[in-house]
Parts: structure tokens; C-alpha cells; sequence
């Protein structure tokens, strides 16, 4: 599985949210300096993000962005599959056999990543970077 960079802003979007006070909302600017990334192609990514119900935006001068109740609880691949959807990384076999070893290996090891991604939440590493910030 190859991520794209707009689930890379998206993930450490997540994480500066979740690591920053509940009731403060945060603007576009603030968060795309952070990150090194245009305020315009980070939007996109916040709508991503609103529309799939982990973070609320804000309008106004005291406008932003902030996670929703519980928005820390998200896994990773919660927010991979807001920004990028999920396809298999391998889809078909030569000649379309049900018995390929090469396919039911990959289908295999991208199981145990799809689930290692859906068991890590954006708390389990704001918790981690708070840690170690200490």
C-alpha cells in the first residue's frame, strides 16, 4: 500500500489536533505552516476529514478546526480510508487463479497491516509524542 501525501498531511493533521486543547479551534494557516503545505491543498484535506465526521470546522475570525468528541479515538486507517478510500493492493492473479500463493500471501501481510492501521488510534500516539516530549 502506497500512501499519498495528502493522507500524510491528513494523519499529522489528526495528531496536532489531538494533541492540542479540546475547545480551541484552529485555523487552515496555522495548521499548513506547520506542516509546510498550502492552505489551499490542506482545505481539501480538512473537508475530507469534516465530511467523514472526525473533525468540525469552524467559520470566523475565532474559526478553525478541532476534532470532534471522541475524534481522538480514530485509527489510522480510519483516516486512510477518509482520504484515500481502500483498494487491495493486489487484485488479481496471472491467468485468474483462485489458487494463487502469490495473491494469498499479499492478502495475507495486507490483512495484518489493514488491522495493525485499524488497532493504532490517534490517541495511542498523542499519547506517545506527549511522552516523549516530556
Amino acid at each position: 500500500m502506497r500512501l499519498t501525501k495528502a493522507t500524510n498531511y491528513a494523519l499529522h493533521t489528526m495528531l496536532f489536533l489531538a494533541v492540542n486543547p479540546s475547545d480551541e479551534h484552529i485555523g487552515v494557516a496555522k495548521l499548513a505552516e506547520r506542516q509546510q503545505v498550502s492552505t489551499t491543498y490542506l482545505s481539501k484535506i480538512l473537508t475530507k476529514l469534516v465530511k467523514s465526521g472526525m473533525i468540525e470546522s469552524v467559520s470566523g475570525a475565532n474559526g478553525g478546526y478541532k476534532l470532534k468528541p471522541g475524534g481522538e479515538e480514530v485509527s489510522l486507517l480510519e483516516v486512510i480510508k477518509a482520504i484515500e478510500g481502500l483498494t487491495p493492493m493486489f487484485d488479481y492473479c496471472l491467468n485468474h487463479n483462485p489458487d494463487c500463493l502469490i495473491q494469498k500471501a499479499i492478502e495475507s501481510a495486507e490483512e495484518k497491516l489493514l488491522d495493525e492501521l485499524n488497532q493504532t488510534r490517534i490517541v495511542d500516539l498523542a499519547n506517545k509524542m506527549n511522552k516523549t516530549s516530556i
